[in-house]
């Protein structure tokens, strides 16, 4: 499991290395066409911000040489914000005096029904807070269920599951789960999430296994900037961690994501760092030189001005007109909001500003059959 060898990693001696880069570690990584962990810690430390414009260019090369000039989009449906966690910088947490809502099965097929007539959407995210014993493995598996009559792609970002629950679960559709670390500091992640399921550390970190070993088609991954200080440490831990699941579940295809922390209602906590739009294009810069073929994803959280610059210069996969409340596109328009979204352009306002930027929107990427066809083959 990876918790395993992260224990063989110091956050200490990691902080210290990225600082250390030098102007010819950054040089010597720009020359490589295949880059380590090492490489990656000089891209995105302080000596690579003179090189921004190299990466970019390198950036967009790879970007268009795996993904052409596509992007492709989706979008998220929460289906509860009940929770049994209490994690300090989120508005769904327990303590949270709010109005907690778990959607029937026929308010989710009326969000459906709403969510298509926004845009051809395909790709679909399903979103929950974390209350296994009121909206668990049944729940979702019905909710995947009434979704494969109108999405061809289901994805979950929910609680982490045990393996056999992730491989029930693609019996019944699912084709990709998300789930963000939030951060890869043991030492400070309890102090982010003091009580519930998600304080548990090791069975978190560990989920990523239990979905490769599931069979899960394509997992994403993310820590969210603003938790550590050192953010440019938490993402080489992330860097570590795709490596080692490309090298156990190399049939898996993995995305990456960076939310930067946004406002959410009801909650005080103050981000302990904040990325600069110039961090967050050096660090998805830095990404795709470290791996051509990971899909690199940025959701509503980031201003439109950030999504339209990096949509030609690294960025593969987005949302558009994402509601973050339960509900949000029929039953529960004005219910509360998991945190403020930025970018609230609409799905068609989006995609013409795509094209204006010479890329094409692809609102469908995979269906079922095509793991059916592999499992033939």
């Amino acid at each position: 499991m990876f918790s395993d060898e992260l224990k063989n990693i110091s956050w200490q001696e990691t902080t210290e290395r990225i600082a250390s880069m030098t102007d010819a570690d950054v040089r010597r990584a720009l020359g490589k066409s295949r880059c380590d962990v090492n490489d990656f810690m000089a891209l995105l430390s302080p000596a690579a911000e003179p090189y921004l414009e190299q990466m970019a260019r390198l950036s967009r090369k790879y970007t268009e040489e795996r993904f052409g000039r596509t992007m492709s989009m989706f979008i998220p449906l929460y289906i509860t914000n009940s929770c049994s966690n209490s994690c300090v910088y989120c508005g769904f947490h327990r303590e949270n005096p709010m109005a907690r809502t778990i959607l029937t099965p026929e308010q989710i097929e009326d969000e459906y029904r709403a969510i298509k007539q926004l845009a051809p959407f395909e790709n679909i995210l399903l979103v929950t807070g974390e209350n296994p014993a009121k909206a668990g493995v049944p729940y979702l598996a019905k909710a995947i269920d009434i979704a494969k009559r109108y999405f061809s792609n289901i994805k979950i970002e929910v609680m982490p599951l045990k393996m056999e629950e992730y491989r029930e679960l693609t019996h019944h559709g699912l084709n990709g789960v998300i789930c963000f670390q939030e951060t890869y500091n043991r030492e400070h992640y309890q102090l982010y999430h003091p009580r519930g399921m998600k304080s548990r550390f090791e069975w978190r970190c560990d989920g990523f296994d239990r979905m490769g070993q599931a069979g899960v088609h394509s997992i994403g991954m993310g820590v969210l900037i603003g938790l550590e200080k050192e953010w440019r440490t938490d993402v080489t831990m992330m860097a570590h961690h795709l490596r080692y699941l490309q090298k156990h579940y190399w049939r898996t295809k993995y995305s990456i994501n960076f939310p930067r922390m946004r406002p959410a209602q009801n909650e005080g906590f103050q981000p302990n760092c904040f990325m600069t739009d110039r961090e967050l294009a050096q660090a998805t810069f830095a990404m795709r030189i470290f791996d051509h073929d990971v899909d690199i994803s940025y959701s509503t959280r980031e201003p439109a001005y950030i999504r339209d610059n990096m949509c030609t210069l690294g960025v593969t996969t987005m949302s558009a007109e994402s509601h973050v409340n339960p509900g949000g596109y029929h039953t529960y328009p004005q219910a509360l909001e998991q945190f403020t979204v930025s970018d609230e352009r609409t799905a068609k306002v989006i995609n013409t500003r795509l094209k204006e930027l010479g890329r094409e929107p692809v609102w469908k990427d995979w269906d079922a059959s095509f793991d059916m066809c592999k499992k033939c083959v």
